[in-house]
């Protein structure tokens, strides 16, 4: 990652392990601000750096992340359980429901801050559509 030259002349220097910043809830600037303001709520710019937020968007991703990690070892408890104790299936409710929940509940910040920290280490952006290659791209087939 090319470090800008405004973030060198503020004295300081972008992260270079975007998951391990993000893992930490720190900025990805100075990596000594926070990211959050609340469990999940991202602050509005870095109270060290200055650094504005507002280019984050993890949309659905952290929770996506979480749900895929915690399925497989909640799903392997499930039926060890079932079939170890031979239990109603509604005890499920008490025992993986809750485990399901808590192990995504986990996640969910750590996952928050290594993806919001990724966009700013890959200066990631909204997408938009290059009408000028579609135009040179149709003139070369003529």
């Amino acid at each position: 990652m090319a470090t800008s030259v405004s973030d060198m002349a503020g004295g300081y220097r972008p992260t270079d392990n975007p998951m391990k910043t993000g893992i930490f809830g720190r900025c990805p600037r100075c990596q000594e601000g926070h990211l959050f303001t609340g469990y999940l709520k991202l602050a509005p710019s870095c109270e060290v750096c200055g650094l504005d937020y507002s280019f984050a968007d993890p949309a659905d991703g952290p929770a996506f992340f979480a749900m895929t990690i915690a399925a497989v070892p909640t799903l392997a408890f499930a039926v060890w359980f079932q079939v170890t104790f031979d239990t109603p299936i509604w005890l499920h409710l008490f025992t993986t429901m809750p485990l399901t929940l808590l192990a995504c509940l986990a996640l969910l910040r750590p996952l928050k801050g290594w993806l919001v920290c990724s966009q700013f280490f890959h200066k990631a952006e909204e997408g938009r559509i290059d009408l000028d290659f579609r135009h040179k791209s149709g003139s070369q087939a003529g």
